[in-house]
């Protein structure tokens, strides 16, 4: 009989799980170290060059308001598959020397992949994980696109060697885009060792298979307890996509949308898209802007580890309130040292630095956390859809708007929007959304559906 479970269980389908999250990391920003080789190859006006680094974005955005819904019918586990598919056959069709429509095309297809991985991998690991560990592993996902994000500049910058520039500006980018295959083929080979979301399972009224993973997770006699909790909330829940509009659900959708919008306001992917060209307008050539986003991705990988240690401990709040002031002051130091001519050197790259590392601790992982936790279990799917979806929106804004911005007002004036935005990030966190850390699912989802009420505040104190 299994009276405590077994932590490598959840460790085994976590570490699968985060690695759609590596895809994610890797498929999103292996744009970053292409896109002034396709620059040049096509003679990009400031637009087209945005809706070249962006144009995958748009499969993100109709993949995130598609997986839900699908997630909700098929499961999660064949979700993160379709994901793995995507993420193949993108990455395979780029690598074939065709235009560049067809180019767009199959960035399209991987961006349908990031978008429903982006949904699902995250919320696959909250179902599946113990209420004490469960911050600590969904930023696990985090921790898998960050290090896709390293990797792929890694694999970038060592392809970029290979040759000379007029290589790279002809094939050596197609190389950096097909080297995407051989992780995508890895992730779908793990994921046949995992199983399916015991919570989904419960939603299809699988009792049995759900309470055999929730024991090989907790526990027979914690196992029981959460399977009872799982029932009751079920059977009160109608599980309409309507139902995420209304009182109890609602509060928690627009904290989760919200918070999704904020993570990019802010200017992440502005960074992490267009960094080696950020670096290489403060007069560094190609080849140091490039190791200087490699170290872009190691801050983010060393503070996303950060985020993972303490994110139970200190809480989600803490750290978000921590990673958006100190994301706004760092960028009003990068906007103020272009706007006082003082780009050259060191200030802008360790101001940068910086900024990636309150973002890895804060914003990055705990996005994804919080809005994991926040929805019911029977809406889970549809709501983590709408929050993704406003995600997906805004990644594509400031990506589209990053080089027309610089071109029209300038760079401090567009990091100075970004600080704003972190400012109002800090004061939303303050005002609006609770500490989750240490409550199971159906505790918080029990604050929710009383969030009106003010003596319902104690759930979460």
């Amino acid at each position: 009989m299994n009276e405590t479970g077994s932590k490598w269980y959840v460790y085994k389908a976590t570490i699968v799980a985060a690695v759609g999250g590596l895809l994610f990391g890797y498929d999103t920003a292996v744009v970053a170290g292409a896109i002034g080789f396709i620059e040049k190859l096509y003679d990009l006006s400031p637009a087209m060059k945005g809706w070249v680094a962006s144009c995958a974005l748009i499969g993100c955005i109709v993949g995130a308001m598609f997986a839900g819904v699908l997630s909700d019918k098929f499961g999660r586990k064949k979700l993160l598959i379709a994901a793995g598919i995507m993420f193949a056959v993108s990455s395979a069709g780029i690598f074939i020397p065709l235009d560049l429509n067809w180019f767009v095309f199959f960035r399209l297809i991987g961006g349908l992949g990031i978008g429903t991985a982006s949904m699902v991998a995250p919320m696959y690991i909250a179902e599946i994980a113990p209420a004490d560990i469960r911050g600590r592993l969904v930023s696990v996902n985090q921790l898998g696109i960050v290090s896709g994000i390293l990797l792929i500049y890694f694999v970038n910058a060592s392809i970029a060697g290979w040759h000379d520039e007029a290589w790279n500006i002809t094939t050596g980018w197609r190389y950096m885009f097909g080297s995407g295959v051989i992780p995508s083929v890895i992730f779908l080979i793990m994921l046949f060792f995992v199983p399916e979301s015991p919570r989904w399972l419960a939603s299809k009224e699988k009792w049995n298979e759900a309470g055999y993973i929730l024991t090989k997770v907790n526990g027979q006699q914690k196992a029981q307890q959460e399977l009872s909790e799982i029932k009751e909330t079920l059977n009160i829940e109608r599980g309409s996509f309507s139902e995420i509009f209304k009182p109890g659900v609602r509060k928690a959708l627009l904290i989760g949308v919200v918070l999704c919008i904020f993570s990019q306001v802010t200017g992440i992917n502005a960074i992490m898209y267009y960094a080696p060209e950020i670096f290489k307008s403060t007069g560094d050539a190609t080849s140091s802007a490039l190791m200087q986003t490699v170290l872009v991705g190691i801050i983010n990988v060393l503070f996303t580890l950060v985020a993972i240690k303490y994110v139970d401990n200190w809480g989600r709040r803490a750290l978000l309130l921590a990673g958006s002031a100190g994301m706004a002051i760092c960028l009003a130091i990068v906007g103020g040292a272009f706007y006082f001519d003082m780009a050259k050197g060191y200030l802008v790259l360790i101001a940068i630095l910086a900024y990636i590392a309150f973002f890895a601790v804060s914003l990055g992982p705990l996005a994804f956390v919080v809005i994991a936790e926040i929805f019911s279990n029977r809406n889970r799917g549809k709501a983590m859809s709408v929050a993704i979806f406003a995600l997906w929106i805004f990644v594509y804004v400031v990506s589209q708007s990053f080089p027309m911005l610089l071109s029209a007002i300038g760079s401090a004036y567009t990091f100075w929007i970004y600080m704003v935005m972190s400012v109002l990030s800090f004061f939303f966190v303050l005002k609006l959304i609770p500490e989750t850390k240490g409550k199971s699912l159906e505790e918080i989802e029990k604050y929710f559906m009383h969030a009106e009420d003010k003596a319902a505040n104690i759930l979460l104190k």
